[in-house]
């Protein structure tokens, strides 16, 4: 898959861009410092994923939404040391497939390119459930730890959800009625207690972390 890179720390962009040039399955076409960058970047090159700072000189949400807007296939992953939820979730409206913290591994960044390159949203887990705690001020967290039964059709809802489709998409993909797309999404909300799409893709993949975690380490 082809990549850009954009980050206004010149070190940082060197590693990352060697980093990812040393992956079989991807290779560097480009790299930035500015948003405004970025933006031509993906003009120039049409890359499969934009990897950017989200606190860059310029404004890089709104490049984000620019991207999207003009119908590039580029898809943008944030990879920054910014853990303000309002701000990835500023970055998930505006279009941007994932937020991977700095302080990640190698090997959660590569995951995380590869999985948004394969249409999933990825957020570095753990911060994915500070951000939908960090969306209800005073309110409850949603229980991640407790079980969460959802029937086959909420999973495939879920599912298309989670690779960004619209209900209009999902419903075409799942033969049904985007109506009936509406009323799981009701539903997948209710359960998993969230207050629109986004909380609903946050939870699911905080949730989807917590059952990994527990099948690592099963009670004795």
């Amino acid at each position: 898959m082809s990549v850009c890179i954009v980050d206004d720390h010149p070190v940082l962009l060197a590693g990352v861009s060697s980093l990812i040039a040393s992956c079989d399955d991807m290779f560097v076409v480009g790299t930035g410092g500015t948003a405004g960058a970025a933006i031509e970047l993906v003009a120039a090159h049409d890359p499969d994923i934009l990897i950017m700072d989200v606190r860059l000189p310029g404004d890089a949400i709104k490049a984000t939404a620019r991207i999207v807007e003009s119908g590039s296939k580029t898809k943008v992953l944030f990879f920054t040391a910014s853990e303000d939820p309002e701000v990835a979730i500023l970055g998930i409206e505006a279009g941007a497939r994932g937020h991977v913290l700095k302080g990640s591994s190698i090997e959660e960044l590569v995951q995380a390119v590869r999985m948004v390159h394969a249409g999933e949203t990825y957020i570095t887990p753990g911060f994915a459930a500070r951000i939908v705690a960090g969306l209800r001020t005073g309110q409850k967290p949603p229980p991640h730890n407790d079980p969460m039964h959802l029937t086959v059709r909420e999973e495939q809802v879920l599912r298309l959800l989670r690779q960004g489709s619209t209900n209009r998409e999902i419903g075409v993909a799942l033969r049904i009625s985007e109506k009936t797309v509406k009323n799981y999404m009701t539903t997948l909300m209710q359960k998993l207690n969230a207050r629109n799409r986004i909380e609903v893709v946050l939870a699911a993949q905080a949730l989807d972390t917590d059952h990994r975690v527990a099948d690592r380490h099963p009670p004795s």
